[in-house]
């Protein structure tokens, strides 16, 4: 098993795939929230809701940051949806007063890693 070697190209691949994951999510949010505010669809929709578009905000991001990278899909793509969710849950944390670890953060923890992966095979292997 040789070393992993992320070379500065990987590095901005993975920084330009988060930043893009945020930027999805936060345009996503914003039509969501427009949605509640102006129809009857009913509050309790947010927590699937907001786990939906973290997964795809992730995976669009890491597609698209791994997209001119040529391997370490898996890797680059992980890196992209563990740094999105981490920063996502300091920041949540931070803003609430108080750091929790339950069943739920470490669910999605996992399904952001698995998205990011998911989008960095599929950029690394296109044709």
């Amino acid at each position: 098993m040789e070393p992993v070697n992320i070379s500065n190209n990987n590095l901005k691949g993975v920084i330009k795939g988060v930043i893009i994951s945020y930027i999805f999510t936060i345009v996503m949010c914003l039509i969501y929230a427009i949605v509640l505010t102006y129809t009857n669809v009913q509050e309790n929709t947010i927590p699937p809701v907001i786990i939906v578009i973290t997964a795809i905000s992730i995976f669009i991001g890491s597609t698209i940051g791994n997209y001119k990278i040529q391997k370490n899909g898996l890797l680059n793509g992980a890196l992209v949806g563990l740094i999105y969710i981490v920063t996502i849950y300091l920041i949540s944390s931070i803003l609430n007063g108080y750091f929790t670890l339950n069943i739920a953060s470490v669910i999605m923890i996992v399904l952001s890693i698995l998205f990011g992966i998911l989008g960095g095979i599929i950029a690394v292997n296109r044709k």
